[in-house]
């Protein structure tokens, strides 16, 4: 993590990336990261994060998940002028919904069919 400007989380949570992202792995980045989190929030340290942005470690977080939601108003993430919150709602665009149903129905038809899946993970 030394060389990435940028940090994107987007994993699921397990125990294994619960607090994945805490003070040692913040203190990795180079000094005016950008962190981005659309995983889940306990994956990420907040209190870590706080610390990170005020000492400039982290130059901004882009944070659309948190630990607790809807992220209370006395948190200090709401105060960082480089911290921008959104309401948990990365996994939606325009068109998304009409998207997933074409997926889901044409997969249904496969299945009926017996043909291969689309979209499958193992």
């Amino acid at each position: 993590m030394p060389g990435a400007d940028w940090l994107v989380l987007a994993c699921p949570l397990t125990e294994r990336t619960r607090a994945l992202v805490d003070r040692a792995a913040l203190a990795r980045l180079p000094p005016g990261a950008h962190l981005v989190n659309v995983a889940r929030g306990e994956v990420l340290d907040e209190d870590a994060v706080v610390v990170a942005l005020r000492s400039g470690r982290l130059a901004g977080a882009y944070l659309d998940v948190f630990s607790h939601e809807p992220l209370p108003p006395d948190s200090p993430l709401w105060q960082l002028p480089h911290v921008i919150a959104t309401p948990h709602s990365a996994g939606f665009s325009d068109g998304n919904a009409e998207r997933v149903d074409a997926l889901f129905l044409d997969n249904l038809a496969r299945w009926r069919a017996g043909q291969p899946l689309r979209n499958v993970v193992d």
